[in-house]
């Protein structure tokens, strides 16, 4: 977004986003409140934009972090595993579509290479495997660079790109509606530094990165029944290689839940004692706003009650 004549924006003021104008993940950050009339800064990959954060440069960064269709977006799952000091403060949900676009007079049958987001070019691989099956395949930055790289070498002959793009470029549609799913979906999450945590709303979610004390049988599961025992639900949960040997993994979870519902604070403990490492990464309001139902022996009053009960056995008082 501009900034207005004669503004200087400061860090304070500035949201990032992987650019340029035109992605998806502008069309994530246009949902903020926050953001209307702020300066935006177009970045070019996750690190970039998170670097932007921790530097003070923005304020928050919006970055894509699972697909319904691809799951969890690795680059990003990773950079939030090793960039400390990073909260989420709010999720947001963006329908994705593509369409094949390429240069004016170039037909459908003149295309052999394909300029792609590695992301959208994995959620079109049954209409190209259909359509195109021996074309190749040109990795892009984003989907909108993919577009634009048309204008900037001849090693591709079309891209892969958002519905939107011909407001951003004169390219001419060769295809539409090329997405595997009709129905996809991605969310973004809007991180910035460590701040305090947001009032429970009733329709929260919670995400932390953990990792397994060893390798063993039934570690993994152990770990769950953190979470099982407690009666708090996983709505995501990806494996992730931590990279220092084989057979190394870090898990990244979502809970249904806030960190302040006694029931997730139980579990984060026990998760706590469990794992040599936890990354809380922010408790925030679900994007769908849709309000979690909890059965009653784990809620909030019951865990109060079980507190009161053994403070009680101490003290000696009567039962």
């Amino acid at each position: 977004m501009p900034q207005p004549t004669g503004a200087q924006p400061t860090p304070d003021d500035t949201y990032s986003y992987l650019g340029p104008a035109g992605t998806f993940t502008e069309a994530a950050l246009a949902q903020v409140p926050a953001a209307a009339g702020k300066p935006w800064r177009s970045v070019n990959n996750v690190g970039e934009a998170l670097d932007d954060v921790v530097s003070g440069r923005s304020t928050a960064a919006m970055i894509a972090i699972e697909n319904s269709v691809e799951g969890g977006v690795s680059a990003t799952q990773d950079a939030l595993a090793n960039i400390p000091n990073l909260r989420i403060i709010g999720e947001y949900l963006v329908p994705v579509n593509f369409v094949l676009v390429a240069r004016a007079g170039t037909t459908l049958a003149d295309v052999k290479v394909i300029n792609a987001h590695p992301v959208a070019y994995a959620q079109c691989h049954r209409w190209l495997d259909a359509t195109l099956p021996s074309h190749g395949h040109i990795p892009a930055t984003s989907n909108v660079a993919s577009a634009s790289s048309l204008f900037e070498t001849d090693l591709a002959d079309a891209a892969i790109a958002p519905p939107n793009i011909t407001a951003h470029h004169d390219l001419v549609v060769l295809a539409e509606d090329i997405g595997d799913n009709p129905n996809a979906v991605t969310r973004f999450v809007l991180v910035s530094r460590t701040v305090p945590t947001p009032p429970v709303t009733g329709a929260d979610k919670t995400s932390l990165i953990a990792e397994l004390p060893d390798d063993r049988a039934g570690a993994l599961l152990e770990m769950l029944e953190q979470f099982a025992t407690r009666g708090v639900n996983m709505s995501l949960l990806e494996s992730r290689p931590i990279g220092d040997e084989l057979g190394r993994y870090r898990f990244v979870i979502d809970l249904d839940g806030h960190i302040l519902d006694e029931r997730v604070a139980d579990a984060l403990l026990g998760l706590k004692r469990f794992s040599p490492r936890v990354t809380f990464l922010g408790s925030y309001p679900r994007a769908d706003e849709v309000s979690i139902e909890v059965n009653g022996r784990y809620g909030d009053d019951a865990f109060i009650e079980a507190r009161d009960w053994l403070r009680g056995l101490i003290a000696g008082e009567p039962e």
